[in-house]
């Protein structure tokens, strides 16, 4: 059994949080570190060369993470909600 439990569609949850997730990306996403923290390394340093958008990219990022039932990490885990 997953530690954290499955989803609707059977999928195993990740370890790492959404509400985590969306708070780094939303105050520390200009390094990217909310990316770095789900696993998607790629999208985080393209986020730290850019100084997250100018901190658009991240703040929008960041919301997008806290109000998406659809997130997941780089393993393709959808996120745990607390």
């Amino acid at each position: 059994m997953a530690p954290y439990g499955y989803d609707p569609y059977g999928r195993p949850y990740s370890d790492k949080s959404k509400t985590t997730a969306g708070l780094l990306q939303i105050f520390l996403g200009c390094f990217g570190v909310g990316r770095f923290y789900t696993g998607h390394t790629g999208m985080a340093v393209a986020q730290l060369l850019t100084c997250g958008g100018l901190g658009i990219w991240a703040l929008i990022d960041g919301i997008i993470i806290l109000t998406s039932g659809t997130v997941t990490d780089a393993q393709g885990r959808p996120l745990r909600g607390g």
